[in-house]
């Protein structure tokens, strides 16, 4: 494994990971990837997290558990942002349609299914 590049940021920031269960078995695991990739995510999404001040999203995938690490502004209210992200164009529709893939309701918000994760270790400088 080699690691992957990370984006550099004007001015401190901050980060969010979070977690979330998909259903069991290979299917969900495929479409959920296939639906994320480049070629079939919706680009309204994309502008909306975007436009709502995060810096950076990434998940990553081991078996049917994924994590999600968001960059964003250090004065950057997630609460806020997320409030806000859920009334922008597609939305609303991405997460229903994510859900059937997802372990969790069909009408689970985001936060809902997002558990927030504690950050317990860093190298301390």
């Amino acid at each position: 494994m080699e690691g992957y590049i990370q984006k550099q940021f004007q001015g401190p920031t901050k980060r969010f990971v979070q977690t979330l269960t998909l259903k069991s078995g290979e299917e969900a695991r495929r479409e959920y990837i296939k639906w994320h990739s480049q070629e079939y995510n919706w680009k309204e999404v994309r502008e909306g997290i975007r436009e709502v001040g995060i810096l950076e999203m990434e998940i990553y995938i081991l078996g049917n558990m994924l994590v999600m690490i968001v960059d964003a502004p250090a004065d950057f209210n997630w609460n806020e942002a997320m409030a806000r992200l859920a009334t922008l164009p597609r939305q609303a529709e991405w997460e229903a349609f994510v859900s059937q893939f997802q372990g969790c309701s069909k009408e689970a918000t985001s936060d809902e299914k997002w558990q927030m994760m504690e950050r317990m270790f860093y190298l301390y400088d």
